[in-house]
């Protein structure tokens, strides 16, 4: 859920923008008024407000300053603002303070509702993309685990297993075929430079990658399975849950904003 901060001088407008806008429909659970960007600015400093929606013309600091100043404190907050200003001349200005998106007067509820939706699908995207850099980062330090010995194997064991990791049939005896060892002697091997047998380091390598693609694709829960060399899509979903605790489809949802 979602924190949004109404900046405005006008009572009466900020009022009304709480009353009128489906804020359930846009995941924002608490809405904050101040009167002037210096309020504003200690709002933010409190509240750390996700959205800030401001009007470009108001006493002891406009919109642009306040847009400026937020992104200082924080470049990850979305600002929109609604202004009557020259379309040109603003569009200028706003993009070098870094404002997310705009409105020019009269705006309507639906124009409202609009720049709001699509600054929260801009956040969900930016959460989903962190995410997915955490799991390669996960990955990564997966890969990098192990101690020292027989190093010189470790590139063509990860490669290899990159490569078939789709494949359910993908075994260690397959591996071993791949990297020319013998099954026995590549046990060892895996284990001193990965830390953890064959199979459990295969298994959490495919639930790593896996929540990428629930992440970054739109694939269902059953081919998200398939593409990590999962045959059984329950299996998939109950190993997935022993691992992190929720289902993909629950780490999908709360990942990208949906309390559902």
């Amino acid at each position: 859920m979602y924190k949004l901060l109404i900046v405005d001088d006008e009572p009466i407008i900020r009022k009304g923008i709480k009353q009128l806008i489906d804020f359930k429909g846009l995941f924002i659970d608490e809405v904050y008024e101040a009167e002037d960007g210096i309020q504003a600015l200690d709002l933010v400093r409190v509240k750390r407000p996700n959205i800030v929606l401001a009007d470009i013309n108001m006493p002891n600091m406009d919109g642009l300053t306040l847009a400026r100043a937020v992104k200082a404190q924080d470049r990850n907050i979305r600002v929109g603002i609604i202004t009557g200003y020259d379309y040109f001349d603003y569009a200028v200005a706003a993009i070098k303070v870094g404002v997310d998106d705009f409105l020019l007067k009269p705006v309507s509820r639906n124009d409202i509702q609009e720049l709001l939706r699509k600054l929260v699908n801009e956040i969900q995207e930016n959460e989903a993309h962190l995410r997915a850099l955490e799991s390669l980062e996960s990955l990564q330090l997966l890969a990098n685990g192990g101690n020292a010995r027989n190093l010189e194997y470790r590139e063509t064991i990860l490669q290899a297993m990159d490569t078939y990791l789709a494949d359910p049939t993908f075994s260690l005896k397959r591996l071993a075929e791949a990297v020319n060892l013998s099954t026995g002697y590549l046990s060892t091997v895996f284990k001193q430079i990965l830390g953890i047998p064959f199979q459990e380091y295969l298994t959490i390598m495919r639930l790593e990658r896996s929540k990428i693609l629930l992440l970054v694709t739109s694939c269902k829960v059953y081919e998200v399975a398939e593409k990590v060399g999962f045959e059984d899509p329950n299996y998939f979903s109950s190993s997935f849950k022993k691992r992190f605790g929720v289902s993909p489809n629950s780490f999908r949802d709360v990942m990208r904003g949906d309390p559902s």
